[in-house]
């Protein structure tokens, strides 16, 4: 990585780290990354795209579905430009406030999908444990509202963070250790207090994240417990096989983001490479893995997107 002369930096300015080590190579480095952001957005905008036109697919299910592609394409989209940025025009630079707007997008991406993944949550344990009520209990008014909910929960609490965080001063290093802007990677930047800061982020974390993975846990304990007394073990496979995409998902969302917290906390010493690599995964594997997940085990939505094509065709 090039040294920088502290001296010049703007104190509202900050450098965003491609891949370190590689500088040379990034245009290169960039074309796998390309390929997983054009999986990513075409992969979700097409089951964003068949939930809606296709009517048969407008059920609850659905509906939490389209939510969790939406915050994926969000996700996407929000570090789209500075990925492009730093690896084909190695154009480093980001504004204090620019940073400030990705990570109000990124951060609330990902507490809406925590929610999202603890709503589908929701959805199979009523259709497995109270079938009969699922129609009644999941009308698409109360869909709706659990829609509002989950926006205005992923966005409210971010807006205090990133108040307190425009309040520190940073005196030091300005350069950050991924390629988009991730607030504990700039945090550790600022040469003033941060105690207030970590709280109120750690107190964020555990009312979200933390708090969506002990019920998405605890809905499963519940559905595995009326799985289990089914006395058929066709009913048992079938009932579990509605489930296995949702699992899926979860274990890729929260898996990347369990490490990338680990690593930010207790991995002071660990290579650039390791926070790099770690923090892109992040960001890509999710949105990338959810609609090829749903589409190979969702017979429906291979359904429609096989009547899409082939209406295209025709």
């Amino acid at each position: 990585m090039p040294s920088f002369n502290q001296s010049i930096f703007h104190p509202t300015v900050f450098f965003l780290t491609g891949i370190p080590g590689f500088e040379t190579y990034h245009a290169w480095i960039f074309i796998p990354f390309c390929c997983l952001y054009v999986i990513a957005i075409s992969g979700n905008g097409m089951i964003l795209f068949v939930i809606i036109i296709e009517s048969s697919l407008h059920e609850p299910m659905y509906y939490f579905l389209s939510m969790l592609s939406f915050t994926d394409l969000g996700l996407c989209l929000s570090t789209l430009v500075t990925m492009v940025g730093i690896f084909w025009f190695n154009a480093r630079e980001i504004s204090f406030d620019a940073c400030i707007g990705q990570m109000f997008f990124i951060h609330g991406f990902t507490f809406m999908e925590s929610s999202v993944l603890l709503a589908m949550a929701f959805d199979r344990y009523v259709a497995i444990c109270n079938p009969l009520r699922y129609v009644t209990i999941l009308t698409n008014s109360r869909i709706i509202k659990v829609g509002f909910a989950i926006v205005i929960r992923g966005t409210t609490a971010l807006v205090p963070l990133l108040l307190l965080l425009k309040r520190l001063s940073f005196c030091g290093s300005h350069i950050l250790h991924h390629s988009y802007c991730f607030h504990p990677d700039v945090m550790k930047l600022s040469c003033t207090d941060t105690k207030i800061n970590s709280a109120f982020g750690l107190a964020i974390v555990i009312s979200t994240a933390a708090l969506d993975s002990v019920l998405i846990l605890l809905s499963y304990v519940l559905i595995i417990h009326s799985v289990l007394s089914i006395a058929s073990p066709e009913e048992r496979k079938k009932a579990f096989g509605t489930c296995v995409s949702h699992i899926s998902a979860v274990a890729i969302f929260y898996i990347p983001m369990i490490s990338l917290s680990l690593v930010h906390r207790f991995g002071k010493h660990a290579p650039p490479l390791v926070h790099t690599l770690i923090a892109n995964i992040y960001l890509l594997i999710p949105p990338v893995m959810n609609p090829i997940i749903y589409s190979v085990k969702t017979k429906q939505i291979q359904k429609a997107m096989v009547k899409m094509v082939l209406s295209k065709i025709i």
